[in-house]
């Protein structure tokens, strides 16, 4: 994956989502009579810019596709004729000012489901929620949950999809206590009380690894049928045909084995034992670390097995076919969970449940809209979509400068019948600007970190 095709990813995700957001605000502006003057698309330099003949708007398209704004007509921004009076912003009242303001973010919740909706109508064929494997010395292992158990709901959130049940376990993070865990065994209904302690405060594990269990995979042979250039297994005797047979003596029933021991060993000398036609050779062997999108840094061989024509047992298996009302259902329920869950991080961060490091700015945004492009238009939607979610929430924070920060002066302004004075409004404004530009510090700091 170049850089470039990075670039366009990122610009392809994050243009339409800031476009959006400032037409809601542009648009409601416009219908409650605000003198619009500028719509612009990204900060910085000017690459494209027009005026209509009509309204005598300036449009224009920035270099940096970061952000955006709507200048409207304004007293406090510079001179107004007369005539224009009525139509300059701060001469609105303040409810039609918090309907422009509130625009920009709620155009992207409403954009958001409107994805999701998009994703849901297609008929999907995919895993149910039947456990295929409980990994040894974890929470799961520990209250004796078996492969086989169909989870049916989380902390009595009924789940029908793996999708649905990682949700309901990540609104769990940094906490420390029970996940009850509901599951169909034959015949018999039984809820497990999972042990969490800070749970998932580093993310150094997925949410379902950390609990210790898997959907379904199927059995993939160990054995190496590629090898890449240059990568430890290469430089350390491994061969194609080898068939890994252990690892540190444990014993390696499937390639899933093999790739969860290797992953968890970084940088670390492993003895592998390999089964060579009829000879069984010992191999010492140091998987090379790689940093992931969130700074976690996994082993990697340099070693790709072909898993064949895979099936996968019907148990297993389940046909979602949703109605267009249903779809709709699921696209703001879904919305709504992603909401929750985006405050409930915030509100975990702040204390000090979840490490500032999970923070993430512009480059690891464009990496993942990288790699989600390379995945396929479903999944770089979906991203989108969580990034529509996502632009919504923390434009909504009650932080000056912010959409939130004005919303709560106005609000202000409605119950004392007056204006917050300047005064206060202007230390206000440092004070989001110290804040933003701390978060957007620390956020490019991770990324570089990550690299």
């Amino acid at each position: 994956m170049n850089a470039l095709f990075v670039i366009a990813a990122a610009v392809l995700l994050l243009g339409p989502l800031i476009a959006i957001h400032e037409f809601g605000h542009y648009f409601v502006a416009r219908k409650l009579g605000v003198k619009v003057l500028v719509y612009s698309i990204g900060f910085g330099p000017t690459l494209l810019k027009w005026t209509s003949k009509k309204s005598g708007i300036q449009y224009q398209l920035s270099a940096l596709p970061l952000g955006g704004y709507v200048k409207m007509l304004d007293e406090r921004e510079g001179n107004v004729a007369e005539e224009d009076l009525p139509y300059a912003f701060n001469r609105q009242h303040p409810w039609k000012r918090i309907a422009i303001v509130a625009a920009g973010p709620l155009i992207n919740l409403a954009f958001a489901v409107v994805l999701f909706w998009a994703l849901f109508l297609p008929a999907q064929e995919q895993l149910n929620t039947r456990v295929g494997k409980v990994l040894l010395n974890t929470p799961a292992a520990t209250v004796q949950m078996h492969s086989g158990d169909k989870i049916t709901a989380i902390d009595g959130t009924p789940v029908s999809t793996w999708e649905k049940l990682s949700y309901a376990v990540v609104d769990r993070v940094g906490e420390t206590g029970h996940i009850a865990v509901t599951a169909q065994r034959e015949d018999e209904v039984k809820t497990f009380q999972l042990p969490i302690q800070q749970f998932l405060k580093d993310q150094s594990q997925s949410p379902l690894e950390a609990l210790g269990f898997t959907p379904y995979r199927p059995q993939i042979p160990a054995v190496i049928t590629k090898l890449s250039e240059g990568g430890a297994a290469v430089r350390q005797g491994m061969k194609e045909g080898d068939r890994i047979v252990s690892i540190d003596g444990a014993a390696m029933k499937d390639w899933f084995d093999v790739v969860q021991v290797v992953q968890a060993s970084p940088e670390k000398l492993l003895k592998i034992e390999v089964m060579r036609g009829q000879q069984l050779v010992h191999l010492d062997v140091m998987p090379q670390g790689k940093r992931d999108n969130m700074g976690n840094v996994t082993g990697v061989l340099g070693v790709q097995s072909d898993p064949g024509k895979v099936t996968i047992p019907a148990e297993y298996k389940q046909t979602i076919q949703y109605t267009p009302a249903e779809a709709f259902t699921m696209a703001l329920d879904k919305t709504g969970q992603l909401s929750s869950m985006i405050l409930g991080s915030i509100v975990k961060m702040v204390r000090g449940l979840i490490g500032l490091d999970n923070l993430s700015g512009p480059i690891t945004i464009a990496k993942v809209a990288g790699q989600s492009a390379e995945m396929g238009w479903q999944t770089f939607i979906s991203f989108m979509a969580l990034m529509s979610v996502s632009l919504g929430i923390l434009n909504l924070l009650p932080i000056p400068m912010l959409d939130g920060g004005h919303l709560i002066y106005y609000f202000i302004e409605l119950i004392r019948g007056k204006p917050v004075s300047e005064q206060i409004q202007l230390v206000g404004l440092k004070i989001g600007m110290v804040l933003l530009g701390s978060m957007m510090l620390l956020a490019l700091f991770n990324d570089f970190m990550r690299l």
